[in-house]
């Protein structure tokens, strides 16, 4: 059963790809780097019940968001995808047509992102364990670090925020299916990872330190102001925003909360040096980039408001342990 299972796997998602020795159906796989590359390497876990539900989510959408999430990591490296390794874990029902669902939204996010499946593992389990390790490649030392902010350094991000935790909540409160909100679902459900961004900047070598908005603005941005032993101020109004309709703003949705604490947008949190902050254009590969705030001295992180008010940004975005 188990060598059945696997074979629906290689059948379904890309697994040929030069530069990959040995791939699918041996102990483990066999790859080498383009010559003068490095290896970037990345391991994410998607797990039902914590990172999806299997009666509110599609398999399809299930397989593509598992590894494009997985996939972001590399683009806030700014580096190119090239492998993955699936580890999969199931239930007996979920081994038929549910497997070819997924697996069909998974070959769809590896086509897109131009990944080869190069191996993994598979087992039984009462509910859906997915492991995936994604392998890009980088031009020696150009791997952009969270560790490389400095005082004035200009804080940029990409795209709107606050779009995925939007469509998470309408899926909480019952109401995602409902044909007037279902359209807000699509970061929720389809995130893209901003690679064509990403390795912009490290082409440019604009990008000081960068990471991906996979936790929120708010606990990401903390992320790389420790790791970078600096501040940062946050002006409110420049935070692109989701957009909220009435509506759903009267049921407590508020488009600022949203964007400063909820996860999974896969957006890309990065600064550059206040002298090429100028050359840094308001879209790249058609995604918008906006300026937002300035890394400090200070070791503390601040909201500022319209009217100069401030107020600390702490940590609220997704902690699994919280």
């Amino acid at each position: 059963m188990e060598d059945q299972l696997i074979e629906r796997v290689r059948g379904r998602v890309p697994h040929l790809a030069g530069g990959l020795r040995v791939g699918i159906g041996d102990d483990a796989a066999v790859m080498a780097p383009r010559k003068g590359m490095e290896w970037v390497v990345t391991v994410d876990a998607f797990l039902e019940g914590v990172h999806f539900l299997r009666k509110v989510h599609s398999p399809r959408d299930v397989g593509y968001k598992s590894l494009a999430r997985a996939t972001s990591d590399i683009a806030a490296m700014g580096a190119q995808p090239r492998y993955f390794l699936l580890s999969l874990a199931l239930p007996s029902e979920c081994t038929s047509r549910w497997l070819d669902e997924f697996l069909s939204g998974m070959a769809a996010a590896a086509r897109r992102f131009g990944l080869t499946l190069a191996g993994g593992d598979t087992t039984k389990y009462p509910s859906v364990l997915i492991n995936l390790t994604v392998i890009g490649e980088s031009d020696p030392g150009r791997a952009v670090l969270r560790s490389g902010a400095r005082p004035g350094d200009i804080i940029f991000v990409s795209g709107r925020l606050g779009e995925a935790e939007l469509g998470l909540r309408l899926v909480q409160l019952g109401i995602g299916k409902n044909r007037r909100w279902k359209k807000l679902l699509g970061k929720h459900v389809h995130p893209e990872p901003r690679l064509a961004l990403g390795q912009w900047l490290t082409g440019r070598r604009y990008a000081t330190a960068m990471i991906d908005t996979s936790d929120g603005l708010s606990t990401d941005l903390g992320h790389i102001c420790a790791a970078s032993g600096v501040g940062a101020s946050v002006f409110a109004e420049k935070i692109p925003l989701v957009n909220v309709p009435p509506g759903l703003q009267r049921m407590g949705l508020a488009p600022l909360q949203l964007a400063v604490d909820g996860g999974e947008d896969y957006e890309l949190l990065f600064t550059v040096p206040k002298r090429l902050a100028g050359r840094v254009p308001r879209k790249v590969a058609g995604v918008p980039v906006t300026a937002i705030g300035e890394i400090t001295r200070r070791k503390e992180i601040v909201l500022v408001g319209s009217r100069g008010n401030v107020k600390p940004l702490r940590p609220g975005g997704w902690d699994p342990f919280r």
